[in-house]
């Protein structure tokens, strides 16, 4: 199989790239990796989930088909704006001032334009909220932000509105001068009740889009954590509770830190799609159904820390959203 040079051509939806596969009979994304260089196989999978992709001017689709001999088009959409758009996009807002602003961010709202979460981010929502005061600050790609929660975590977040609040509350990350706990309902309980997890965190070396407990190389973590309530009772003496709420601590704030760190514990965090391996009893499958829960289970409740500018303490402290309200009432009666 040997492809044409792919070629550039313009088109009123966006630019097209057409490359020619002389032979078929391998996975079609396989084949169009090769056919076309400049994108991933990933991106090509999307590329077909979304109809983009012809053969002899029929759509195809499904990358683990074959590839069939024939000239190949790909629509590309046209490429989004490098610099995000405000977007008036509804923020609960805990409080605000002329230097931050804090929020309590829902579940599904990512914290910054990124590819594939382009819009609909706490950055457009910001941009529109706070107007021309935003611009610029901390960089044209994610103005305000100086941390993140991941985007299907719910919770408290402080953004910057003054590049004095921005240098002061990146300072207070930096050296971990901020009150963070974070409340996470688990498949199982980690032993013992209340303890502390330190290890180191870096890339997994099986996938690279994870993060792992590491022996050598990564960043130090810690978390502390206590275990505040169990639900139903152990399937045999000395084991561990169908599921649990957990209070955790960050000491750090490394990426995924407490999935990573209570799916170490064996206790990993209920609905989560990377990092809950195993799956929970069928009573508590149950109750994540019901519940409606469709992302991992964890809010960032409390969030403290003296402001940048004025030096006043502030702590605030939100409760659950309703889908794990609704989950931990339903496991209550387990």
């Amino acid at each position: 199989m040997v492809p044409d040079e792919p070629l550039l051509s313009d088109d009123e939806d966006g630019a097209v790239l057409e490359a020619r596969i002389e032979t078929g009979g391998v996975r079609l994304d396989k084949a169009l990796a090769e056919a076309f260089p400049t994108l991933s196989r990933a991106r090509l999978q999307a590329l077909l989930a979304e109809g983009a992709v012809t053969l002899e001017g029929e759509s195809v689709s499904g990358g683990s088909s074959k590839a069939k001999a024939g000239l190949y088009a790909i629509t590309l959409p046209p490429v989004a704006p490098a610099t995000p758009q405000p977007e008036a996009i509804p923020l609960t807002v805990l409080y605000e001032d002329a230097d931050l602003i804090v929020i309590d961010k829902p579940a599904g709202m990512a914290a910054h334009p990124a590819p594939g979460t382009e819009t609909g981010t706490l950055v457009n929502a910001l941009l529109a909220h706070c107007g021309e005061s935003l611009s610029g600050i901390g960089g044209v790609a994610r103005p305000g932000i100086v941390h993140r929660l991941d985007k299907d975590t719910s919770g408290v977040m402080v953004a910057a509105k003054t590049d004095r609040a921005h240098q002061g509350l990146s300072a207070l990350f930096a050296t971990h001068d901020i009150e963070r706990t974070y409340i996470a309902l688990t498949r199982g309980a980690p032993s013992p009740a209340r303890g502390r997890i330190e290890t180191l965190i870096g890339r997994s070396s099986s996938d690279r889009k994870k993060m792992a407990v590491l022996k050598s190389g990564g960043r130090n973590a810690i978390t502390d954590y206590e275990v505040q309530r169990t639900f139903g009772e152990p399937a045999r003496a000395g084991g561990a509770p169908p599921a649990a709420r957990v209070a955790c601590t960050l000491h750090t704030g490394r990426t995924h830190q407490i999935r990573v760190h209570l799916a170490s514990k064996g206790a990993p965090i209920l609905g989560d799609p990377v990092y809950g391996s195993g799956s929970p009893g069928i009573p508590v499958r149950a109750a994540v159904a019901e519940a409606g829960l469709t992302r991992q289970a964890l809010h960032a409740a409390v969030l403290g820390f003296v402001h940048p500018v004025t030096g006043e303490a502030l702590r605030f402290e939100t409760s659950p959203p309703a889908d794990m309200q609704t989950l931990e009432t339903l496991l209550t009666q387990l």
